[in-house]
């Protein structure tokens, strides 16, 4: 069999992997939603090792049985990422469309801000701005949807200039079609493939960002299931259960790489599609 079949073949299969992991976990989230079973406390019991009868990965220090935890904390795994990737990129494909087909002084305003936001650094942002706002963890999503946008602006605008010139949109535009319906109806296909790999990746940085503002017990409540806040609650409890650590660690790597080889898919594809 030729290399670059064995290779298209494994990375078929790495997709459908990442992509039922994905589909689990999001499924996982939703119903986990509805059963207040996760989060109920057994202060009296406190931490037992995994492995305990009727406790599979044990309990951290309030009694709550890890794996529920670890499963309830499947939906602030996805809601967050999601309307962050999808809320970034909506702010990106408006502006950086607009600044790419517009060009003049629209399109110098536009990149010179995006490259002054580009220049903070965004965690260390993230992590002021919540600290000084507070508000939960909607509010922590709002700031990194924010955050994100520039780099969704610089991609998008970047992925249409290359095609503004291309030969049926000079036939569009010799048809006197608006700007609006050129751009939605005929740039953006062009570059959706560009879009859904970028939103993917910037899901998976959104889950490890998120994750790193619960672990210093920002926006998320304490109470919350949430994986970053569970590595956060663990620290003193790595030696009586090492469980309460080791599985939201390895359930936050495990999405984030699926994550970002479903978007590296997407790209792969879309390379091979110019190509």
């Amino acid at each position: 069999m030729p290399a670059r079949i064995r290779r298209a073949m494994s990375g078929s299969w790495a997709m459908l992997i990442a992509t039922l992991i994905l589909l689990a976990t999001a499924v996982i989230g939703l119903i986990s939603s509805f059963n207040s079973q996760a989060l109920k406390q057994d202060i009296v019991l406190g931490t037992v090792p995994a492995g305990t009868d009727g406790h599979i990965w044990g309990t951290d220090a309030l009694g709550r049985d890890v794996f529920m935890l670890t499963i309830a904390g499947a939906r602030t795994a996805i809601a967050g990422p999601v309307v962050i990737a999808v809320g970034a990129m909506a702010i990106g494909l408006v502006f950086g469309l607009l600044a790419a087909y517009t060009g003049g002084w629209v399109d110098w305003l536009i990149s010179r801000v995006v490259e002054l936001m580009l220049s903070l650094p965004t965690l260390l942002l993230a992590i002021v701005l919540a600290g000084l706002i507070g508000g939960g963890y909607w509010v922590n999503v709002l700031v990194f949807m924010l955050l994100y946008a520039p780099y969704e602006i610089r991609l998008v605008r970047s992925a249409a200039l290359s095609h503004l010139h291309d030969p049926f949109l000079d036939a569009a535009r010799l048809l006197e079609l608006s700007p609006a319906h050129i751009l939605a109806r005929h740039v953006f296909p062009v570059i959706r493939p560009v879009v859904g790999a970028a939103m993917f990746l910037d899901m998976s940085n959104a889950l490890v960002s998120l994750s790193s503002l619960s672990f210093l017990g920002l926006g998320i409540s304490p109470q919350a299931a949430d994986w970053g806040r569970q590595l956060s609650d663990a620290r003193d409890q790595l030696f009586n259960n090492p469980m309460t650590a080791i599985a939201p660690g390895i359930a936050i790597i495990v999405v984030s790489v699926a994550m970002n080889i479903v978007g590296d898919w997407i790209t792969a594809r879309a390379d091979r599609g110019e190509r």
